[in-house]
């Protein structure tokens, strides 16, 4: 499931960049080129975002890909009423 994942990770940057370049390039007055190109564009990054992103977690999750640095927050769990929260 993992390769499909990263297969369409591929496929959807693909699309972003080719129909992002094709947005780009088309003139401003040929609106009928440029809309669909700029919809196939945003598609194509959300996917490509999406499925970054869960590769992200399963890498971490299996150990392949160090978890991110989080910050030790134990010293909160304290009960001292003198402390400031």
């Amino acid at each position: 499931m993992h390769k499909l994942i990263a297969i369409v990770n591929v496929i959807a940057w693909a699309g972003f960049w080719a129909f992002g370049y094709l947005a780009l390039s088309a003139g401003v007055d040929q609106t009928g080129q440029l809309l669909p190109a700029a919809v196939m564009a945003a598609l194509g990054a959300a996917v490509g975002l999406w499925a970054y992103f869960k590769l992200i977690r399963y890498t971490e999750a299996t150990g392949y890909a160090k978890p991110p640095n989080r910050a030790d927050r134990s010293h909160l769990d304290t009960d001292d009423p003198g402390e400031i929260a």
